[in-house]
């Protein structure tokens, strides 16, 4: 465990900008409510949680990856991927996948695990090609890669670096943060919601 937040650690310190950085467009309502995040989601904690449902959340002042998602979009869009998921799930649960032995969905954590967004997003239409051009990622897309092998997810930021590249934003293990860390990470994933 040790080593993995050291790895996180050097990682985020490597995607840090300490040139020039720019907002060349006002953040739309999916960024800004990310950013409500920052200072105040500040522990990373991926302990199961029993969820009142709908709309279900763990306390504000910590989460995982998938949280700050989670929260924005509800938040900017009035998305409830609680409930969402969970109601796709039910209708398709062969769709998913079965990493964790699950039989049956599971309303608390479903939501909480990026390859069950991976798929959401792609049965919902939201998929686009993954690609190295920094352009082809607009403020407000969902990304996902992996980090040590495991799954992430975060938000485009409409903030970008000296080079063009667009900021993330995410918790990726000392809470949510904005940073340069897009190309940091094998993405495997590249969303935008309509």
């Amino acid at each position: 465990m040790y080593k993995l937040l050291l790895m996180v650690m050097v990682l985020m310190f490597n995607a840090c900008d300490f040139g020039q950085t720019k907002e060349p467009m006002p953040p739309p309502p999916l960024v800004k409510a990310a950013r409500t995040q920052i200072g105040t989601t500040l522990f990373y904690d991926s302990g199961y949680v029993k969820l009142s449902y709908p709309n279900g959340d763990v306390p504000m002042s910590r989460g995982v990856c998938t949280d700050v998602v989670i929260r924005a979009l509800r938040k900017s869009k009035k998305i409830d991927l609680q409930k969402e998921v969970h109601e796709d799930m039910i209708k398709n649960f062969s769709k998913y996948p079965k990493i964790w032995g699950l039989k049956r969905t599971d309303k608390n954590i479903d939501h909480r695990r990026v390859p069950n967004l991976q798929t959401y997003f792609k049965r919902r239409g939201y998929a686009l090609k993954v690609t190295k051009n920094p352009s082809d990622y607009k403020a407000g897309d969902i990304v996902t890669c992996k980090v040590s092998g495991r799954p992430h997810i975060m938000i485009v930021s409409s903030k970008q670096s000296s080079k063009g590249v667009p900021y993330v934003i995410h918790n990726i293990g000392l809470g949510t943060r904005e940073n340069n860390s897009l190309f940091s990470y094998d993405l495997t994933g590249h969303y935008r919601i309509k």
